[in-house]
């Protein structure tokens, strides 16, 4: 009987006093509370190691255990990975610094029969360690010598493991006698699988695409269309694959909203990292257009209530009941005052003396003589949700 009066009381007496409960607000229920400083910046001078250039870094992540950086070079002539030392300052715990980046290895990586992949094969973009220990890549694909894109396993040593499977909206349509020109379909060349993540459990990995799929760009305003409504906002796709036993495969597929540019502007995503198991992410975006160059901004993202598309080859001109990604700023780099390179790889990095989680974000130089690869250090911290 105890335990029935308390409610009725306390009900009754916040009737009485006219007093409410907090409330949390809707946003806050959707995205962690976050708080990200900006620490400072290092330039890795392009150099020569063991005959390769180092440069063309499109992504990266960070081996606690060995306290080590996995470094992926977006080379099609000879795919590899550099290993790096990141050692930090850290005599003002409020304010750490990167104090050196040193290569200490290059890791070439092989093709299923144990030899280095040939020229053209891959287009490697993403990177992602599992807590076993072996790297999984993301390849764009390279589309004049017919090389799908590809999600791929590899040991340490750069030996083969396994190749994820890859729905068939993402590929391009074979010509048959019937259809010896088929129409376009799958990946934008140079454009594919960019950004790859792994969730904290380490048995789930997520992919997303740079821009759109060929057959999802939305019909431009100036278009004859039969809909009286207003073209739609383009959709990258993004996709969740369980990586556990006994076999992979892709658990759902979502669409994430990309920002748009100016006319002569392009926007692509570059770079996914999972915040915790719920469906909270960093989605990094980078754009250039003639007039304002390279410009960068970081989203915190939310896939939980998104809407699963992966059974729809291509998307409608309305996405009526569907509900995509959704996405809150956190960074506009232009805030930062700095000159700020072609951003593509992110990674967290090692706990900090305060206790911030420290993130890595670096540029890919596109191998340019004389230019250096920009590292940025941040400090991440969570708050407590806002009430009203």
């Amino acid at each position: 009987m105890r335990q029935l009066l308390f409610p009725l009381l306390l009900s009754s007496l916040l009737l009485l006093t006219g007093c409410s409960l907090p409330q949390v607000k809707a946003e806050a229920r959707i995205f962690l509370n976050l708080a990200l400083d900006y620490l400072g910046e290092y330039s890795l001078a392009s150099t020569q190691f063991e005959a390769t250039s180092v440069g063309g870094i499109s992504g990266i992540t960070y081996d606690r255990q060995r306290d080590r950086i996995y470094a992926l070079a977006d080379d099609r002539q000879r795919p590899r990975f550099y290993t790096l030392a990141l050692t930090l300052d850290q005599t003002d715990p409020d304010q750490p610094l990167i104090n050196q980046i040193t290569v200490e290895a290059v890791t070439f990586l092989q093709d299923p029969q144990g030899q280095p992949y040939p020229a053209d094969q891959l287009d490697p973009e993403g990177i992602a360690l599992t807590p076993q220990g072996t790297l999984f890549i993301s390849s764009e694909g390279v589309a004049w010598t017919n090389s799908p894109p590809a999600l791929l396993e590899f040991d340490l040593t750069g030996q083969w493991q396994q190749q994820l499977p890859l729905p068939k909206q993402y590929l391009a349509i074979p010509p048959t006698p019937e259809q010896p020109d088929p129409p376009p379909h799958g990946v934008d060349d140079n454009r594919g699988l960019e950004s790859l993540a792994i969730g904290p459990e380490g048995d789930r990995i997520f992919t997303a695409l740079e821009a759109p799929l060929v057959q999802d760009y939305a019909k431009p305003a100036n278009q004859n269309t039969d809909s009286p409504d207003p073209p739609r906002q383009d959709f990258n796709r993004f996709l969740h694959y369980w990586v556990g036993e006994p076999q992979p495969l892709v658990i759902a597929e979502y669409l994430y909203p990309i920002d748009p540019t100016s006319l002569l502007g392009i926007n692509g995503l570059t770079e996914l990292l999972a915040l915790d198991s719920s469906g909270h992410f960093l989605a990094l975006e980078r754009a250039y257009s003639p007039l304002t160059k390279l410009s960068a901004n970081l989203f915190q993202i939310a896939t939980a209530s998104a809407t699963d598309t992966s059974t729809l080859d291509r998307l409608p001109a309305q996405l009526k009941g569907i509900l995509p990604i959704q996405k809150q700023p956190l960074l506009d780099f232009k805030t930062l005052k700095i000159e700020i390179t072609n951003l593509e790889g992110m990674t967290w990095g090692p706990i900090l003396a305060d206790g911030r989680r420290s993130l890595l974000i670096v540029g890919d130089n596109n191998f340019s003589e004389g230019q250096s690869t920009q590292f940025l250090l941040f400090g991440l911290r969570q708050l407590r949700q806002k009430v009203s």
